[in-house]
């Protein structure tokens, strides 16, 4: 086999730059459509609160998926195999928490931004650190995701580097700006679509290459690529079903039920079961996907596997595999390897439309709005529009520093871990622990993050073993280099989306052992932190009494249907304080109750009874009134 040098053509430029015009075009209809509420800054962050969930979970599938995600699975299973497939059980358990527990929490509260939910529950300061963390995460991957992917595409296919990375940055920003949520929702629709054909088109002509699919799997496991038997418990070896089950759910329940960029989506549903459908579909859907992206990640092994491109020296980085693959079984196609350049950068273009979207949403309500109390709707709007605009500058100034760090990418990636673990334990400590108070939850957050963070950067110091990473062998035994065939297998030395550039040294201290631990177990590290120092800083400070919590911040969770067989009395005392106090038909006539109350502009008090809703609920005579009012 030898090297491919080949570049796009005319048509795969006409279909890339459609990509960019639908995308526009989406944001214009949309901004024409809603002219006459264009003073309404609900309708521009939330979409007017009116969305179905089928298109919303198409948009948290296509916000999930990020260019990176779109190179960087394939190449995953090229060079590690397929247990990164135990992920589908983490998206079906993450979504399961986020439609029972944080949904109903949020979306009853009525609020814009998931940080307003910690000013409730504790203060301001909270708040606003919890928002200062998650900008300044969102502005930093954000501008990698826009950099990274341009920059593997440049350099096998020939597409301009910065070209790309203006117009990506430009177009997000415009459709974004001109047609807010609703625009990002829709496009992100399409987007989805793209993808999802960029991955079949590759799969089905690597498979005709190799006659049929069957051939593709029957190679991947003579080379050990079918891989599902990893269960040790030693948490230093990078995946194994135990890692990927608890790590990748701490992983995932942090972007599910945290971030405001997924939340924000929940919050636009016409309803609460829609908000719940929503993330239930997305998970089948962002399931689906990495299935494909999996599968096209064994056909470019079956395909490469006596002669791989990145031991051969024709491609500098793994991130570069999928796209060196793609123009070498969809060249004679004009127009195909376009397809797939576009389904990259839909998730580009996706990922960073959400997350602006978001960053802009959360200022003005986090920042903006607490201090400037009397702003008109009209400006809340003109508000949040030059954020968009400003949040996309500074993405695009960061893709620009991205090209002067090497290993900011394998950061970026890691950041994400270390912030889920102490973020879901800030969150979890607000509804679930009604006693911890407001230092024990900024202490312990603060905790878990430098904790998890000293890990990753011993990891980066005294990096694990190829005995723990568990890279497979890549051979390079049929490559023609030149006139010159040369027969050798080789291993890589390289993680599936970044260069590891650091060697441990022979004199590596014994806390070594503990910096190997795998990159999944960085957010149980730091939401066990976060929860041990909440604890203990609360006691040493004073608890906080439960009583006098704002209604409807906490969740009686052992009152939910499934713990229905827990005695009355057990369950009193799982309430841990809160006033729950209700006859069982008391409770199901609330329910029923809440439950018909229209969801349209209103505040939602409906849905389980195992929410602290907002009523007084610390008698029993002020509940029967409630009820008798509805």
């Amino acid at each position: 086999m030898q090297e491919v040098v080949r570049s796009f053509g005319v048509w795969d430029y006409v279909v890339f730059g459609l990509l960019f015009v639908i995308s526009a075009f989406i944001g214009l209809f949309f901004a024409f459509r809603s002219r006459n509420k264009s003073n309404d800054s609900q309708e521009y962050l939330l979409g007017g609160r009116q969305l179905h969930a089928v298109p919303v979970a198409f948009s948290l599938t296509a916000g999930f998926l990020s260019a990176i995600t779109v190179l960087g699975t394939p190449s995953e299973f090229y060079i590690y195999g397929t247990m990164f497939t135990y992920y589908c059980f983490v998206y079906f358990i993450v979504a399961i928490v986020a439609s029972e527990i944080y949904i109903p929490l949020f979306y009853k509260l009525g609020i814009t931004s998931t940080y307003e939910y910690l000013e409730m529950r504790f203060n301001v300061y909270v708040r606003v650190v919890a928002t200062t963390i998650y900008i300044i995460n969102q502005v930093l991957y954000i501008g990698i995701v826009i950099y990274a992917p341009a920059l593997a595409l440049n350099e096998v296919t020939g597409l301009d580097l910065w070209t790309s990375v203006i117009v990506t940055a430009v177009v997000c920003t415009f459709y974004t700006t001109l047609g807010g949520l609703k625009a990002v929702i829709w496009t992100d629709v399409f987007q989805c679509t793209v993808m999802v054909v960029g991955f079949l088109a590759v799969i089905i002509q690597g498979s005709i290459r190799l006659g049929g699919f069957n051939n593709v799997w029957k190679i991947a496991e003579r080379g050990g690529r079918v891989d599902f038997v990893h269960f040790e418990g030693d948490p230093r070896i990078r995946h194994t079903f135990w890692s990927i089950l608890t790590g990748g759910t701490f992983l995932w329940t942090g972007i599910y039920c945290t971030t405001q960029t997924v939340v924000q989506r929940y919050l636009c549903c016409k309803s609460l079961n829609h908000a719940r459908v929503s993330v239930l579909l997305n998970a089948v859907g962002i399931a689906i996907i990495a299935i494909l992206a999996g599968m096209s990640g064994l056909t470019m092994y079956a395909y490469y596997v006596d002669c791989d491109p990145f031991s051969a020296g024709w491609v500098s980085a793994t991130d570069q595999l999928m796209p060196y693959f793609v123009m070498d079984i969809l060249y004679e196609f004009p127009g195909l390897p376009g397809v797939y350049l576009c389904s990259t950068f839909s998730g580009t273009l996706s990922t960073v439309s959400s997350g602006i979207n978001a960053m802009a949403s959360v200022t003005l309500e986090d920042y903006i709005k607490p201090i400037k109390k009397d702003l008109s709707p009209r400006a809340e709007v003109w508000i949040s529009k030059l954020l968009v605009v400003f949040y996309g500058g500074c993405c695009l100034a960061m893709s620009a520093l991205a090209a002067n760090l090497g290993g900011v990418l394998n950061a970026a990636l890691s950041i994400n871990g270390m912030i889920s673990g102490p973020m879901v334990a800030l969150f979890t400590m607000g509804w679930a622990f009604p006693w911890i108070n407001s230092w024990g939850a900024l202490s312990g957050v603060i905790s878990g993050l430098a904790l998890a963070t000293w890990s990753y950067v011993g990891s980066t110091i005294y990096p694990p073993s190829n005995e723990f990473l568990r890279k497979m062998q890549l051979s390079t035994e049929s490559c023609e280099f030149g006139n010159v065939s040369l027969s050798l297998n080789v291993t890589t030395a390289l993680p599936a989306t970044t260069p590891n550039f650091t060697l441990p040294t022979p004199l590596a201290p014994p806390i070594a052992d503990f910096y190997a631990m795998s990159y999944l177990y960085y957010g149980v590290l730091g939401f066990i932190t976060a929860l041990v120092v909440g604890f203990v800083v609360s006691f040493a400070t004073g608890l906080q009494d439960p009583s006098k919590l704002p209604p409807g911040v906490t969740i009686a969770f052992f009152d939910h249907p499934l713990f229905g067989w827990l005695p009355r009395k057990v369950r009193h005392v799982l309430r841990c304080g809160v006033g729950y106090d209700v006859e069982d038909e008391k409770s199901d006539l609330k329910n029923e109750k809440f439950d018909s109350i229209s969801s349209e502009g209103e505040i939602k008090n409906g849905g389980h009874g195992y929410v602290n809703h907002a009523v007084d609920t610390t008698s029993e005579t002020s509940l029967e009134e409630a009820i008798t009012r509805l």
